[in-house]
């Protein structure tokens, strides 16, 4: 195979997205203070904007959107964990609603082919096809007299989805009654709701093959089957029943399309602005110091820097052990951190006869087994390897790259691979560092090569980062991608809400219902409507009930 040395010295990213944080640029006073510029705090904010509010948004890293910012190097251009998204072929599902309210109407989305998914599990290959008979049919034509069990697997998918809008409401209620509430929601939910996957699965069918095939997306939550929530897995995999989407333009213009919306209401974005600290005064949030020692203040703060940042590093200790964060603490834990390789090729995507389809690879379609000989040993075949192919997805990339295509590969790691060189500075972290990224690169190419041997001799760029690389941008400490693990005991977590214990305090994004961009968004829509109580009532009609949207209809299938 072709030896591709990652770049020790890399040059900045052509693609800023925001405006840069300096204190004399500060036009206070504000309504509400976001830190954090990922989708769901930029949600937030783009509501609390429509509504009338001025909000601003402090993001330390040096482009705006978290997770859904793009960057380009040496003439190639990469998004970071906008991989895909589902529900955005109709202007009638709550993601495409959302969207569309968010940025005006001016974000626009490109279909992928109709093999979006594709499994390799070991010898076997799946292919998932989009629309709810593509779906069904591509299934059954792998598991011919599974029928049965692939039906009632999909009528699992809809009650779950049914479901999810009660356990999405319950994050509006208070605090003090969540007891009772967890009650009523144990007699509304289906039985499957939040037992494991695996669990679900193994009483459908007795085929591994097939449960390893319909757990083929695990990738997309980060957790296995037999340790992850089937409410977690059923929302992924009905989310893209109808097929994968992307946006035209990059990841990058999901960002780039809101912030005027929150310009609009005298709001602003700044990037390089990074926040030392919340500030509590007598159990109530005053605003937040930034690391150069400037004081802004707000009588809403919102955190979309994620529960465990928020708890441990912004608040005052006092705070947070006033609000019984220590012991809560036992219950959740981060998500697993990942090695992601950006590589860019010479020539287009149509002349390298590169696909619209994600590629997963498995050794076998024992996940958790896999995963478990892994983390014992991760020298090991990875447990999965994701491909995906952002310039075939992108209609308009050509125009920004001509000549050129963009792929990347997305697999797990560990954190213990790379401690060695914790608290050092991207960039500068030496040749040892250095090594053990090559020798993973040089693993995770091969992979590709076995899929798209065309691509030997082609291969321009490669940069690989890690768990350092995504603490260092985006302050998961970890390298973790989505927050928290999405297990059943991590929601079985009431105080996972919008609402915090310190009055004018709130968190949105991910953390407060699931993974996702979508996710994330609805999770920003929840902490909106938190905020404004009984006047939300007005922006929740606009989103779900104006031209004839329903409600239920909405929130069964966009939460993943």
């Amino acid at each position: 195979m072709d030896s591709v040395k990652t770049t020790p010295k890399l040059k900045p990213s052509t693609i800023r997205i925001g405006r840069r944080y300096r204190a004399n640029r500060l036009d206070g006073p504000y309504d509400a203070i976001v830190i954090g510029s990922g989708i769901g705090g930029l949600t937030t904010a783009a509501c609390l904007s429509k509504a009338g509010k001025k909000v601003l948004v402090l993001e330390q890293h040096y482009t705006a959107g978290g997770y859904t910012h793009s960057y380009a190097r040496n003439g190639y251009e990469w998004d970071v964990g906008v991989h895909y998204i589902g529900d955005m072929g109709s202007p009638h599902t709550l993601g495409r609603k959302l969207f569309d309210y968010i940025t005006d109407h001016q974000l626009r989305w490109a279909p992928m082919d109709d093999c979006y998914d594709r499994f390799f599990l070991g010898d076997k290959v799946v292919s998932l096809r989009s629309g709810r008979d593509g779906f069904r049919d591509s299934l059954v034509e792998a598991f011919p007299g599974e029928e049965q069990a692939i039906d009632q697997y999909i009528r699992l998918l809809g009650k779950v989805a049914g479901g999810m809008q009660w356990y999405t409401l319950s994050k509006l209620s208070p605090g003090v009654v969540a007891p009772l509430l967890g009650k009523g929601l144990s007699k509304v939910l289906p039985d499957c709701f939040n037992r494991t996957t695996y669990e679900v699965l193994s009483e459908l069918t007795s085929n591994e093959e097939l449960i390893g095939a319909l757990a083929g997306q695990w990738g997309d939550c980060g957790v296995p089957p037999k340790q992850s929530s089937f409410m977690i897995h059923a929302l992924i995999a009905k989310h893209y029943i109808h097929g994968g989407y992307y946006p035209v333009g990059g990841a990058s213009e999901m960002a780039k399309t809101i912030i005027p919306v929150i310009q609009q209401s005298g709001g602003e974005v700044f990037t390089y602005a990074d926040v030392a600290g919340i500030m509590v005064s007598k159990g109530k949030t005053t605003g937040v110091r930034m690391s150069d020692g400037e004081e802004i203040h707000a009588p809403i703060v919102i955190s979309n820097a994620g529960v465990i940042n928020t708890f441990e590093s912004l608040l005052p200790a006092e705070a947070a052990r006033r609000c019984g964060y220590p012991r809560k603490r036992r219950h959740i834990e981060p998500s697993m951190p990942h090695i992601g390789l950006y590589i860019g090729v010479r020539g287009t995507a149509e002349e390298l006869e590169l696909p619209k389809t994600n590629f997963w690879v498995y050794p076998s379609a024992h996940h958790d087994a896999n995963v478990a000989r892994f983390l014992a040993d991760p020298d090991s075949e990875f447990p999965v390897v994701y491909i995906s192919f952002p310039s075939a997805k992108d209609p308009d990339y050509q125009n920004r790259c001509p000549g050129t295509a963009a792929i990347e590969i997305v697999a797990p790691c560990t954190y213990e691979q790379f401690e060695a060189w914790e608290g050092t500075v991207w960039g500068k972290r030496g040749e040892d560092y250095e090594a053990r990224k090559h020798a993973i690169t040089e693993r995770l190419m091969q992979v590709l090569y076995d899929k798209l041997p065309q691509l030997q001799g082609r291969v321009d760029y490669v940069e690989t980062s890690t768990p350092l690389s995504t603490a260092w941008f985006c302050r998961y400490g970890r390298g973790e991608i989505y927050g928290l693990d999405h297990t059943p005991e991590r929601f079985d977590q009431s105080w996972l809400r919008p609402k915090t214990a310190i009055d004018g305090l709130y968190l949105t994004g991910q953390d407060i219902l699931t993974c996702g961009v979508v996710g994330a968004m609805i999770g920003g829509l929840v902490t909106t409507l938190s905020i404004q109580g009984w006047r939300g009532a007005g922006l929740a009609k606009r989103i779900f009930v104006d031209k004839g949207v329903s409600v239920d209809h909405q929130v069964v299938s966009s939460l993943a």
